[in-house]
């Protein structure tokens, strides 16, 4: 009897939280398909800086992919990249680390498993490297390696996802 009163209780105790978490996420949605229409494929909620950030990735009519970061207390589109295959030319005619070289800088930056690497472009051109990282502790990191300094430039701790990837 006990038991369930305590679940109860923890339940209605995050119940606002839940309801402010998808007042966030249908704002974030809005937001990015305002400006980006196409299909969200993936949802990823992650800590930037001490800040909740919702990211999505995007398949647009054409066929490209982005991944496009919304700040969840703002509803604003924070972050746009590209997705591109290592052998765009747009990628292939830019890069100067390698994808091995960038891998070990993530790595030593954040010790564990690469489970997934991405190829980015920034609105500016700037290239990166996207690692996501399952680290030694358990956590899963998004770790950015820039494609032409070979210097970490952002990282993040993924709290959850939903979608394909």
């Amino acid at each position: 009897m006990t038991h369930r009163i305590l679940i109860a209780a923890t339940a209605l105790a995050f119940a606002p939280l839940a309801a402010q978490a998808h007042d966030e996420i249908v704002a974030c949605t809005n937001a990015v398909l305002k400006a980006y229409p196409g299909t969200v494929v993936k949802l990823e909620v992650k800590t930037e800086n001490k800040a909740t950030v919702y990211e999505f990735d995007v398949q647009k009519a054409d066929g490209s992919a982005w991944d496009i970061e919304c700040d969840a207390a703002t509803a604003k589109v924070s972050e746009v990249e590209q997705e591109v295959s290592p052998t765009d030319a747009k990628w292939t005619s830019k890069v100067k680390v390698s994808e091995a070289d960038a891998k070990a800088t993530a790595l030593k930056a954040f010790p564990g498993t690469v489970v997934e690497t991405e190829y980015e472009i920034e609105p500016n051109g700037a290239l990166s490297y996207e690692f996501d990282i399952k680290g030694n502790d358990g956590k899963e990191y998004k770790v950015e390696v820039d494609a032409v300094t070979g210097k970490v430039v952002e990282s993040s701790v993924e709290m959850a996802q939903i979608g394909q990837g």
